[in-house]
C-alpha cells in the first residue's frame, strides 16, 4: 500500500507539471514510462544450502546514455518501487543538467542477515547477471549507491564486472560511482547528497524571490528536525549545523530524541556506534518514532528516510515552516495539498536530494579521462596565489595574517573542485526553478521543478525527431 501511494503520488507530480506544457500528443506518456525493466533470480549456495535472490535493474529513459542510478538492498523493494525511482533520475538528471538518462536497481534482501562474506558471494552472483545484459557497463549503465549498499558492495560490483571482461579495459572502473578513493571513486561522494542538501538549503534561502524561514533569510539560528540519521541524514545535519542551524531532533526507525538547545551531530552518531542507537542520548528527551515528527515544532524538517513519511494522516500535524525533502518521496501527493494549504513550502526531492548524482558525474568524468581533478593547474594556481599575496603585501606595508596567507596561496584540492562543483550546479538549478515558478506564480515548487525537467526531455525526444 505504502509503495502504490509512492507510485501514485509520482505520477501525479508528474502529470501535473506535464499539463502545463505544450507537448505533442503522446509525448508525455512516453516520456513517463519505463522503457524496460529486467527481473532476475538467482541462487547462491550460502550455509550449506541454495538460497533464492530476486532483484530488478530498470531503465526509464535513454534519451542519453550511459543511464544512471543507485541500487538499493531492500527487504521490502518491489519492481513497482524501482520503476518509480528510476522515473525519478531521469527528471533528477535533466533538473541538474547532468548528461544521463534515469535508471534504479534494487536487490530484495535484508543486508544485516547476512555477514560480509556472504553479501560479497551475493553481490557478485547479482552484478554477473547484470553485466550480462550490459545493465552494468560504463557507456550504457551505470549504479551507485542506494539504501543499503555503499562504497564496500561498488568496490565489488566493479571488480566482479572487471572480471567478466566485457567492456574495453581501459574504461572498466567507470562501470560504477561510488566507489572507494583507492579503488577509483572520487573525493566527497560519501558526503555529497547531504551536502546537496545543505546547498539546496542555502540557495533557498538566499533567493531574493523566496520568503524568510522564521524571519531569516540564512540558515543560522534556525532550528531543525532530521528525519532518519543514515547517510545523508547524518551529513545534512552535520554540515548545517556548522552553518549555524539547531539540530533540535533526530527522528530513527526505533526512537525520537531532542534537544531545543541543539543535538551535538557527532556525538549522537558516536553514541550510536556505541549503543547501537540514538536512543537515550545524554542530555536528550527520548520519544517513540511514531511520535518525532510532530513532537517538536521547528523551522524546517528534512525527512531523509523513506518514501511516505508525510502523509494525508499526519500533515495537519506537522509544525514546520519549510520541508526538506532529502529523501525520495517522503511527502505524498494528498499531504502536499494539505502543507501548501497551510502555508507549510516544500523543497522537492526532485531538486534536494541530486548531490549524489551530480558526485557520481564527477566521478565518471575521472573515471572516463583518466585524469584526476586538479592535476593539470594544482601548481600554476599556488603560483598565481602567491604572487597575489606578495603584492597584497606589498600594498599593505605589512605582512597578512597567517589564515589570510593560508586562504589566498593554498592549492585546490580535488575535494574542494568536487564540493565548489557540486555547490555552483545546485544553485543554478533552483535559480532555474524559481525562473520557471515566476511564469506560474500559484505552482509549487515541485510542479516548477518537474515543467523545467520534463520541457528538457521533450526538447531532447525533440531534437532526434520523436
Amino acid at each position: 500500500m505504502k509503495q502504490q501511494q509512492f507510485l501514485d503520488s509520482v505520477e501525479h507530480f508528474f502529470n501535473s507539471a506535464a499539463a502545463q506544457i505544450d507537448l505533442p500528443d503522446g509525448l508525455a506518456e512516453r516520456i513517463a514510462q519505463c522503457n524496460s525493466t529486467y527481473s532476475v533470480r538467482f541462487g547462491v549456495k550460502l550455509r550449506g544450502r541454495i538460497h533464492s535472490f530476486e532483484g530488478w535493474r530498470s531503465v526509464h529513459s535513454e534519451h542519453i546514455e550511459p543511464v544512471k542510478g543507485g541500487i538499493r538492498f531492500a527487504p521490502d523493494a518491489t519492481q513497482d518501487e524501482v520503476e518509480a525511482l528510476a522515473t525519478l533520475m531521469s527528471l533528477k538528471c535533466a533538473l541538474v543538467n547532468v548528461p544521463f538518462g534515469g535508471s534504479k536497481g534494487a536487490l530484495k534482501i535484508d543486508p544485516a542477515k547476512w555477514s560480509e562474506d556472504e553479501l560479497e558471494r551475493i553481490t557478485r552472483r547479482f552484478t554477473q547477471e547484470l553485466t550480462r545484459r550490459d545493465l552494468i557497463h560504463p557507456g550504457r549503465n551505470v549504479p551507485a549507491p542506494d539504501m543499503g549498499t555503499g562504497e564496500r558492495e561498488m568496490a565489488w560490483m566493479a571488480d566482479e564486472f572487471r572480471k567478466t571482461g566485457r567492456s574495453d579495459a581501459i574504461n572498466q572502473a567507470a562501470c560504477v560511482t561510488g566507489k572507494p578513493v583507492a579503488r577509483g571513486g572520487i573525493e566527497g561522494r560519501v558526503e555529497a547528497t547531504g551536502r546537496g542538501v545543505q546547498y539546496a538549503l542555502n540557495a533557498y534561502l538566499s533567493h531574493p524571490d523566496t520568503a524568510p524561514i522564521a524571519g531569516r533569510k540564512s540558515v543560522k539560528g534556525l532550528t531543525i528536525v532530521v528525519q532518519g540519521f543514515g547517510n545523508v541524514g547524518f551529513h545534512a545535519a552535520k554540515f548545517l549545523a556548522q552553518d549555524g542551524a539547531r539540530i533540535t531532533g533526530i527522528v530513527e526507525h526505533d526512537c525520537a530524541i531532542f534537544d531545543p538547545n541543539g543535538l551535538d551531530i557527532d556525538a549522537v552518531a558516536a553514541w550510536r556506534v556505541d549503543t547501537g542507537s540514538v536512543g537515550d542520548f545524554p542530555g536528550a528527551e527520548t520519544v517513540p518514532s511514531d511520535l518525532g515528527l510532530t513532537h517538536m515544532a521547528a523551522d524546517i524538517l528534512i525527512p531523509a528516510a523513506k518514501e511516505n513519511a508525510i502523509t494525508a494522516q499526519n500533515c495537519e500535524d506537522l509544525h514546520y515552516e519549510l520541508i526538506v525533502e532529502a529523501a525520495n518521496g517522503p511527502v505524498t501527493a494528498a499531504a502536499e495539498d494539505c502543507l501548501t494549504r497551510r502555508g507549510i513550502v516544500v523543497l522537492p526531492d526532485l531538486y534536494v536530494n541530486a548531490g549524489g548524482v551530480v558526485v557520481s558525474y564527477f566521478e565518471w568524468v575521472k573515471n572516463i579521462t583518466h585524469l584526476p581533478f586538479g592535476l593539470m593547474d594544482k601548481r600554476r594556481n599556488i603560483t598565481a596565489g602567491t604572487a597575489v599575496l606578495s603584492a597584497l603585501e606589498e600594498i599593505a606595508g605589512h605582512p597578512l595574517r597567517a589564515d589570510q596567507r593560508a586562504q589566498i596561496a593554498q592549492a585546490t584540492s580535488e575535494l574542494d573542485l568536487v564540493r565548489s562543483g557540486l555547490e555552483e550546479i545546485m544553485t543554478r538549478a533552483f535559480e532555474d526553478i524559481m525562473d520557471r515558478k515566476s511564469a506560474m506564480p500559484d505552482s509549487t515548487l515541485r510542479v516548477a521543478a518537474y515543467v523545467v525537467t520534463i520541457a528538457r526531455i521533450a526538447d531532447y525526444y525533440r531534437a532526434i525527431g520523436l
